[in-house]
């Protein structure tokens, strides 16, 4: 009895493999910019026999998004679930069951899994990050710093973006990255000081990046960059005038 109930066991588990195959649990990072459109592939040619039913998921809930069922004449979007968030924002490719979101907010960051059932079971995961758009840099001059205690050969610049989580602040000298930072706190600026000689004819930006897109802001020395001492003199023409 023993006997038969172990072969019984590893003839299951040999069918479940067999059913699942090596596409179960693979799981594709992507990332989108908010507004932008993402597809998220079946890497299926055209919907054959094989390919007899095919169900989008979302969330930690899994609830159905969209299916596709050949055997009942199923083509259909599921747009109120979850919470309305996808409301006239889903489109499914009719030849190849792929899933389009559209106009994408940052609520539609989460787990899309396909699961295609026929003569074989096949599932597989999108892990989907919608991110806001980047601002451009702001580049200010610190006035702060222009005192009788600083050095008079040296000009004090400050870097800042608002709103920004995820992403890296930096100043590049040319293609060199000088400094960076990285900082997820909406309630404050992200913000990167740099000191530079009032002559240098060096090229500065300051870049704010995710990981698959940038915003970049050039420094321009000459606009920016006064001397103390030149700054005293155009007040006082500017009194006598």
């Amino acid at each position: 009895m023993k006997k038969m109930f172990r072969t019984l066991v590893l003839f299951c588990l040999c069918s479940l493999i067999g059913v699942f195959g090596d596409e179960t649990n693979k799981i594709h990072s992507v990332s989108v910019m908010e507004g932008d459109s993402v597809t998220l592939n079946t890497d299926v040619t055209e919907i054959h026999e094989e390919y007899n039913n095919m169900l989008w998921r979302y969330g930690a809930k899994k609830k159905v998004i969209a299916e596709i069922s050949r055997n009942y004449g199923i083509f259909y979007t599921y747009d109120d679930v979850p919470d309305g968030r996808f409301r006239d924002r889903l489109k499914l490719d009719n030849q190849t069951g792929s899933l389009t979101i559209t106009n994408t907010r940052t609520e539609h960051t989460g787990v899309y899994q396909l699961e295609i059932s026929g003569t074989k079971l096949t599932l597989k995961s999108f892990n989907v990050s919608v991110y806001v758009r980047l601002p451009v840099p702001v580049i200010i001059s610190n006035s702060s710093q222009c005192s009788s205690s600083s050095s008079s050969s040296n000009c004090s610049l400050l870097c800042s973006v608002l709103n920004v989580c995820d992403a890296t602040l930096s100043w590049y000298k040319g293609i060199s990255v000088l400094s960076s930072i990285s900082v997820c706190d909406l309630s404050i600026s992200l913000s990167l000081p740099l000191e530079v000689e009032y002559q240098d004819n060096n090229t500065y930006s300051c870049v704010v990046a995710y990981s698959f897109v940038n915003r970049t802001q050039h420094l321009e020395i000459n606009k920016l960059c006064h001397t103390c001492e030149g700054t005293a003199a155009l007040i006082y023409v500017y009194f006598l005038t």
